[in-house]
């Protein structure tokens, strides 16, 4: 192809993501002449309402989709964590590059770790799903909203209006802010939302004639594992602003899936964690699994909007 159009959000972080993808299509299709349009979305330029009332991060890939659905683009650029497990009719997930590290990270004031923070101290964060486990893990700190990009929730911490803020660790590693991580939070404290620290491509399904760029950025054991977790918010019916998470990673020397969940009512109580393995190519049928597992056990209840 002669010309490929990528669209994404303006931000910082989205960027940086978009020009990695162009370089990488650069270094197989030399000839091809990469350009990248930034949108502006409803998640950028609304800060002042949570992300639940909003309708959830879906409100950061919706532009992006019309342009792609409009013919004003070729492929989107998104970090899947942001992307809803439900796309529009004609779109899909046609690749996903190598997966950056996944877990959440604090970044504090006095380079803290939780255990050293004083009782009563504030963690900002936009994320229920982080402020719920954690809340339950540190029950003697406070958990805040906190939104906005990342520029703007750092300068936040260093204004002195938190004592803490969590952020994803392969965002921060992407921005080469990777020295301002006090701690990359153990997933077992705090399960990461279903495709964190993977960039993802989101296509027309019928453009065939993309298959080539798209092979050679799609890395196979990444796409199983995220579309793995994305499985369980599909079969939930939870969009991305619910305190759902889902984490897959091979384990027995890739011999294995292991997929772990994380589900709470939107109040932070009865919260449910389930995970199960399954061989390695089994990652959507290990998924429906544990999906329905959790639905026995009250899943749909707790995340049900009234």
């Amino acid at each position: 192809m002669r010309k490929i159009r990528i669209v994404t959000r303006k931000s910082t972080l989205a960027l940086w993501q978009a020009k990695f993808v162009k370089e990488k299509i650069n270094q197989v299709f030399t000839h091809t002449d990469v350009e990248i349009i930034g949108l502006s979305t409803q998640g950028d330029r609304n800060r002042r309402e949570s992300l639940s009332q909003l309708g959830g991060k879906g409100v950061f890939v919706k532009e992006l989709e019309n342009a792609l659905l409009q013919g004003d683009a070729d492929i989107a650029v998104h970090s899947m964590k942001d992307v809803p497990a439900e796309l529009p009719q004609g779109l899909a997930i046609t690749a996903i590059c190598t997966r950056a590290e996944p877990s959440d990270a604090l970044i504090s004031a006095g380079n803290l770790v939780f255990a050293d923070m004083a009782e009563g101290a504030v963690i900002g964060s936009s994320s229920l799903r982080r402020r719920f486990q954690l809340q339950h893990r540190y029950p003697g700190l406070e958990f805040k909203e906190l939104r906005g990009n990342v520029d703007t929730r750092l300068k936040r911490l260093d204004d002195g209006y938190f004592d803490g803020i969590i952020l994803a660790s392969a965002g921060l590693q992407r921005l080469g802010l990777g020295h301002r991580i006090c701690m990359q939070i153990p997933v077992d404290d705090c399960v990461p939302s279903a495709g964190q620290g993977a960039v993802g491509i989101e296509s027309l399904s019928e453009r065939e004639d993309l298959t080539p760029i798209l092979s050679s950025l799609n890395d196979p054991a990444s796409f199983e594992l995220v579309t793995c977790e994305r499985r369980i918010s599909e079969k939930l019916g939870a969009n991305c602003s619910l305190p759902v998470a889902a984490f897959a990673t091979y384990v027995e020397g890739g011999e294995k899936i292991l997929l772990k969940t994380f589900i709470s009512g939107q109040d932070g109580q009865t919260p449910l964690r389930l995970s199960d393995s399954a061989p390695a190519g089994q990652g959507r049928a290990l998924a429906e699994r544990v999906a329905e597992a959790m639905i026995d056990q009250g899943a749909l209840q707790l995340i049900r909007v009234d």
